[in-house]
């Protein structure tokens, strides 16, 4: 006998998920207010008083499809971090060795020498293993943290993002620890040739296949976005009108949009109740309506709202439920990839919550809330790709991205294409590419360009 599916909404659920169901105005509004952000961070005058602070990345060529050799590339940007050795052998042929490894909880808040040493001690742990101690190798270094960069091989910590908050490295360049680190040991040949941050690496990496790859974008854990800009109009560069290269990769450093209250007209009681109990609460105003960081707390948030209420899992008690940070992101993709009348990942989820779960109507209504939470991550990503595309201001591109959101959800790619041709004006083409390891591949690209722009 197969279960009959309500198809309606209660009242109560609906209302209590309408604030994330944005309208095609609000999204223009978006829109809007980004552009004059944007523009904010790239000219000299507001840079200091801009929350998006679109930081030159100092990589003015994008890849040629000719780069060959060896290059090592460490990829840091949560609580794993991964060592790679890639070796470019042609356009098409890029072998790729990694090995992950996982920092302590303890280590995220410690001294930032003993996160350093940490990554040192596990460069040196891979060398080793590939038998590499002796030659000197170029290495990428992919720092996936807000970064002021003030040269390809000088960064700046300007502030510590999920979860990570180390002593002794805000406002350093964390270049010059990593090497201090590398050499406190003695036993290695290491030469860091480039820091960058993912998004650049994800254009990087797409670019090498796609010609026309000009964003890179991030949605993952966090969220971020890079783009190619003119370089006259980056002029926070110091060489921006005497450059001769007519590119300039921006990190624009998105996350922290709305940071100064224009997103305010878009955010939920639920955003406000997330943002209170973040490490950095008021900051990232962007990236927490969207990256797969916030969605799994911002759906159990309106679950408890609900239950609290009497309107979802009536009778029923969980504690996991009403632990911070239990519902998790995943569950949204779990949730969401069940067929209409299957609810075999809903199940599972309800399960690991500790319920019980027995009303098809209120796995309907947890499919409805994780749907309203997941559409408008998806909806406020595409603002941010078609105010890019806008500033750029051409008719065709392809846009490199990474991110477990990205990957794993089964909607946000479509969801993306659906909402950024409402928003562009006709005509202009583009397309979604997913990237091959934005981080490793994209990083020793990076430092290939790199070699060759100082062997020339």
């Amino acid at each position: 006998m197969s279960t009959i599916v309500p198809t309606t909404i209660a009242p109560e659920v609906e209302a209590a998920v309408a604030g994330f169901m944005l309208t095609q105005e609000q999204m223009t509004e978006v829109v809007d207010r980004m552009t004059k952000e944007i523009k904010m961070g790239l000219s000299k005058d507001t840079h200091s008083r801009a929350v998006i602070k679109c930081f030159v990345s100092y990589v003015q060529d994008l890849p040629t499809g000719k780069e060959r050799g060896k290059y090592l590339a460490l990829d840091l940007g949560g609580s794993n971090f991964r060592v790679l050795l890639v070796d470019l052998k042609s356009n098409t042929d890029i072998e790729i060795l990694s090995k992950s490894y996982v920092i302590a909880s303890s280590m995220l808040s410690g001294p930032g020498k003993d996160l350093f040493d940490f990554i040192a001690n596990c460069l040196a742990e891979f060398c080793k293993e590939h038998n590499l101690q002796g030659e000197a190798l170029p290495l990428g270094f992919t720092f996936s943290f807000p970064l002021q960069q003030q040269g390809l091989t000088k960064g700046i910590l300007v502030t510590w993002t999920k979860g990570f908050s180390c002593e002794g490295v805000v406002g350093k360049n964390v270049v010059a620890l990593l090497q201090e680190a590398i050499e406190r040991r003695g036993d290695l040949k290491i030469n860091i040739v480039a820091i960058l941050n993912d998004t650049v690496g994800t254009l990087m990496s797409c670019a090498f296949t796609a010609r026309n790859c000009r964003i890179g974008l991030i949605v993952g854990t966090g969220s971020n976005a890079c783009y190619v800009e003119k370089t006259v109009n980056a002029e926070c560069f110091e060489g921006y009108q005497t450059s001769t290269k007519p590119h300039m990769i921006i990190n624009a450093e998105w996350g922290a949009f709305g940071d100064n209250g224009v997103l305010d007209f878009v955010r939920t009681p639920y955003d406000r109740m997330v943002d209170k109990v973040t490490p950095n609460p008021g900051k990232q105003t962007f990236e927490k309506c969207i990256s797969g960081m916030y969605m799994g707390e911002l759906v159990r948030l309106v679950l408890v709202d609900l239950m609290a209420k009497g309107k979802i899992f009536v009778g029923e008690k969980s504690e996991r439920i009403q632990t911070q940070w239990n519902f998790q992101t995943s569950y949204l993709s779990e949730i969401e990839s069940d067929l209409p009348g299957d609810f075999r990942g809903c199940n599972k989820v309800i399960n690991q919550l500790g319920l019980v779960g027995n009303n098809v109507r209120d796995k309907v209504h947890l499919r409805y809330i994780c749907e309203a939470v997941s559409s408008r991550s998806a909806k406020l990503c595409s603002c941010g790709l078609v105010t890019l595309i806008n500033k750029m201001n051409i008719n065709e591109v392809a846009v490199g991205i990474d991110g477990s959101v990205y990957r794993y959800h089964p909607r946000y790619h479509d969801l993306l294409m659906l909402h950024m041709t409402k928003l562009l004006r006709p005509g202009i083409k583009f397309e979604l590419l997913e990237s091959d390891d934005g981080s490793g591949k994209g990083a020793a690209l990076i430092a290939a360009t790199a070699v060759q722009s100082t062997t020339k």
